[in-house]
């Protein structure tokens, strides 16, 4: 219980710089969705799925190489620096060859009249890979609270910026022109548009830089090309793992524009309705992430151990996840008629993707949560042929449904593709897994509160009246309080449980 607590606490502090976080960062989706159009903001949506791509490819499984290897030799500075060494040459070969050949990837990406928007993503990202290193250099310091730090300064600046640039800068140029004349214009002013979303990210990449300097200099730069060598062959297989897996996520994003050739501009409509109420259910992908954070040092860290009480934390682990993510689910689902304005209503009619996306990320949740046994028993083979089998399912899919949806409710077809190619691979990996690492996870408790949710889902959503909406809430909430109560009497929670089954004789078997 004692290595549960200390991944909750871990999860926690994670949380603030991922989950609060991606909230601040997903506040700004308002200030796109109401400024740009649909098309536009599409575009934004575009390519951020493509360096959602490229960053996993120039970490190529690096950051869960460091922490494997970190852990089996009193050497962890060595693997830090070889790591360090092998992603920062990597980048910059990168934004070299991306210089080089800038005109006909911006054409392949269909904006060959806007390569700056490619480059300047491509320096994001090439800076983001190799500052991943750090970030897991802190985790496996266990300095939760300086990652969060550094990861809030970034969020800070950020912020500010897409503010002054998309909203200041335009009042100043029109009032005080003499102020920003010197910069703004040659930029191109506020007809650069989305761009200004991409130089604010750049300068908040950079900034992260210069905060973790303190972590790059003043050490001895060991490089050691067989150390590499061992980390490369535990690591390739993870980045297949890693590329097919990023690109399920974003494929719908990536995808559609090239499904509707003939009709970008609905295509971008598409993409940009999709990419804005996926930002509603990324709360689920938020929790996701920071879980990640203080997983994987939680799960190499245990291995060290000895007995069954490794066991039982993995299991832990497990169904905590899932008790959380549902009660997610049914807190943003439950609340979307507010959470809705958070987008223009222009792009209203994609809300019906939101509970799809929330179920489709809390499998690949679990998915995660089951990759512990082919990376413990060093089969990462096995994490990239699952996702493989992850991406076919949902590129067959993709092709399929939203060509037969069509325009413009395409991406509907791409919602389900997620749900459905999550929920196989997850289902797969746990049977896999059952044969080279059997865990007793407690999958009918985990079931149980699975129907719990979603009988509650089910009644929050049939009584939901418009006319009086007050009345929706507060029947919604006494759901979720009861959810709460069902989980607290059935589980070994310190200091509540005891209370909760004086008060209820409620108990999931």
């Amino acid at each position: 219980m004692a290595g549960i607590k200390s991944l909750v606490k871990d999860t926690a502090v994670y949380g603030l710089s991922s989950i609060i976080g991606r909230f601040l960062n997903w506040g700004l989706t308002p200030l796109y969705v109401y400024t740009f159009a649909a098309a536009e903001y599409g575009i934004v949506s575009f390519l951020y799925g493509f360096t959602a791509v490229a960053l996993v490819i120039l970490n190529y499984g690096m950051e869960t190489g460091f922490f494997r290897f970190a852990n089996k030799t009193e050497d962890s500075e060595k693997v830090y620096t070889t790591s360090l060494w092998s992603v920062g040459f990597t980048s910059l070969v990168f934004v070299a060859l991306l210089t080089i050949f800038l005109p006909g990837i911006s054409s392949a990406l269909k904006l060959p009249r806007h390569p700056e928007y490619v480059w300047l993503l491509g320096v994001i990202v090439a800076i983001d890979a190799f500052t991943n290193l750090p970030f897991a250099y802190l985790r496996f310091k266990n300095k939760a609270w300086t990652f969060a730090g550094i990861k809030f300064a970034s969020i800070g600046v950020n912020i500010g910026l897409n503010l002054f640039f998309i909203l200041a800068c335009p009042r100043i140029e029109a009032s005080h022109p003499e102020w920003i004349s010197w910069w703004y214009a040659p930029l191109g002013g506020d007809a650069f548009g989305i761009g200004w979303i991409f130089i604010a990210n750049l300068i908040s990449t950079l900034t992260v830089l210069i905060m973790l300097l303190p972590y790059l200099w003043g050490r001895k730069w060991k490089f050691d090309p067989e150390l590499l060598q061992k980390m490369l062959h535990y690591s390739w297989p993870l980045l297949i793992l890693g590329v097919a897996g990023i690109l399920s996520q974003n494929m719908g994003q990536m995808l559609i524009p090239y499904l509707f050739p003939d009709n970008q501009t609905a295509a971008r409509t598409m993409v940009g309705i999709y990419g804005a109420n996926i930002k509603i259910a990324i709360v689920m992908v938020m929790f996701t992430q920071a879980f990640r954070y203080a997983y994987e040092p939680f799960i190499f860290s245990q291995a060290r151990a000895e007995g069954e009480d490794k066991t039982r934390a993995y299991c832990d682990a497990m169904k905590y996840f899932v008790i959380f993510g549902l009660l997610i689910f049914l807190g943003v689902i439950f609340f979307l008629p507010l959470l809705k304005y958070f987008v223009a209503p222009s792009y209203w009619g994609g809300l019906r993707i939101v509970p799809v996306m929330m179920m489709a990320e809390l499998f690949f949740g679990v998915f995660f949560n089951l990759s512990l046994w082919y990376k413990l028993t060093d089969r990462t083979q096995w994490g990239m042929y699952f996702s493989l089998l992850c991406f076919f399912l949902m590129l067959g899919l993709n092709i399929w449904l939203v060509p037969a949806i069509g325009i413009p409710d395409g991406y509907l077809g791409s919602a389900w593709a997620a749900f459905v190619s999550y929920l196989v691979v997850m289902v797969v990996s746990y049977f896999v897994g059952r044969k080279y690492y059997p865990l007793p996870y407690q999958l009918k408790r985990m079931g149980a509160y699975l129907l719990v949710a979603m009988v509650f889902y089910a009644i929050g959503s049939l009584t939901e009246m418009p006319d009086m909406m007050w009345l929706t809430y507060i029947i919604r909430v006494i759901l979720l309080g009861a959810y709460i109560v069902i989980v607290g009497v059935n589980e070994e929670i310190p200091g509540v449980s005891a209370r909760l089954r004086r008060l209820t004789r409620l108990k999931v078997s």
